[in-house]
């Protein structure tokens, strides 16, 4: 042996080869049993009030406020309908589970016979939760507000608010995860077996930072529930994180198999 060849690293290195089935199974097994806490993430937002770690005078003016009125007032769903069907739109809004009795049109809550404002045939219709804007039953409720807009006949009716751009970007986040991920996938397995001039070699690289990432999200998980207290986490850190850690993984996987090549070419497998 050379010096060089003394040292931690290479030591180590033979010691792995020399038990390499049971350093690859338990390495796999370990991340394995990683992404078996994946599905405890909690990646469907973070309500406005559990941004704070520590009490805030917001919060607290904010639980107050939902103790004594519906925790949906200071920030009231939107509909916007055809005013000749208004009538009919607030009739099935107020039908909805989740909805207090207060659904007024905009331009008659003053005064109960005063007329709603109407702008280029369009009215307003405010709708106000019971539950917190930013709460998961009210994002529910959003969705069970549009179904029953939806089911107005020529009410054209569209549904806003913040809970509802809530519901939309979580909406958008899973539709985006649904093409995205697979779309890097097949990109990757492309650029790997043009590389390698290989099929299965691809396909292994690609399974072991999809392992790797679905791992980091699963120990993420538990540090953000049990260590730090997380309420949760923003709905696109999982496409996020999936982008930036398998680019990275793929890019060493790639470094590492384009100098395999090169020297088995001289020295063999």
């Amino acid at each position: 042996e050379t010096p060089a060849e003394e040292g931690f690293w290479w030591r180590l290195s033979r010691r792995v080869s020399a038990h390499r089935t049971v350093a690859w199974s338990v390495t796999a097994l370990l991340l394995v049993a990683c992404a078996g806490f994946l599905p405890q993430l909690k990646s469907s937002g973070v309500a406005q009030s559990e941004v704070f770690l520590t009490k805030v005078d917001s919060v607290v003016g904010q639980e107050v406020v939902s103790a004594h009125f519906p925790g949906g007032s200071g920030a009231p769903t939107v509909i916007i309908s055809n005013a000749d069907r208004a009538d009919a739109v607030v009739d099935a809004v107020r039908q909805v589970e989740g909805v207090s009795p207060t659904v007024t049109l905009v331009g008659a809550t003053e005064h109960p016979d005063a007329p709603p404002k109407v702008v280029d045939g369009r009215v307003e219709i405010n709708a106000v939760l019971t539950a917190a804007p930013d709460s998961e039953a009210a994002v529910d409720t959003v969705r069970r507000i549009r179904d029953a807009v939806h089911a107005v006949p020529d009410a054209d009716a569209l549904v806003g608010g913040p809970t509802a751009v809530q519901l939309d970007t979580q909406t958008t986040a899973a539709r985006d995860r649904a093409v995205i991920i697979p779309l890097v996938l097949v990109l990757l397995f492309a650029v790997l077996a043009l590389l390698l001039r290989a099929l299965v070699a691809p396909l292994l690289l690609i399974a072991t930072v999809v392992l790797s990432f679905a791992a980091t999200l699963g120990i993420s998980a538990l540090v953000f529930n049990h260590v730090f207290g997380f309420p949760g986490s923003d709905p696109v850190v999982p496409l996020f994180g999936f982008v930036f850690l398998v680019a990275l993984g793929v890019d060493y996987n790639i470094f590492l198999m384009t100098r395999v090549r090169e020297e088995s070419a001289r020295s063999g497998t």
